[in-house]
């Protein structure tokens, strides 16, 4: 008897804003709200993560924004601090911005 192989939740989670975009937006958006209210840097770290997979990749981001692909993998996971200069280009390579309300 062949093992099904099930799907992780990344992977389920990537290919839903593949599809739908305008989610991944407003993902990123209330992440960066939450951030704002309360301080939790780790969600908003971990939302621009899953945008870069739904980008290509940690390599491809790498090559469009200059930066080395295993300190950007470091820059966006749980334990980091980033550079405000290293967010900000991912950001923009990513197609998002910060905008003061």
């Amino acid at each position: 008897m062949s093992k099904r192989k099930f799907r992780t939740f990344d992977e389920v989670q990537i290919e839903r804003y593949k599809k739908h975009p305008n989610e991944l937006k407003s993902y990123i958006q209330v992440a960066l709200e939450e951030y704002q209210k309360d301080g939790d840097e780790k969600a908003f770290l971990s939302a621009l993560s899953v945008a870069a997979r739904v980008h290509g990749g940690f390599s491809k981001l790498s090559r469009e924004t200059g930066l080395n692909r295993e300190n950007l993998y470091r820059a966006l996971s749980e334990h980091a601090d980033p550079k405000l200069s290293t967010v900000m280009q991912v950001l923009n390579t990513l197609k998002f911005s910060l905008k003061i309300a």
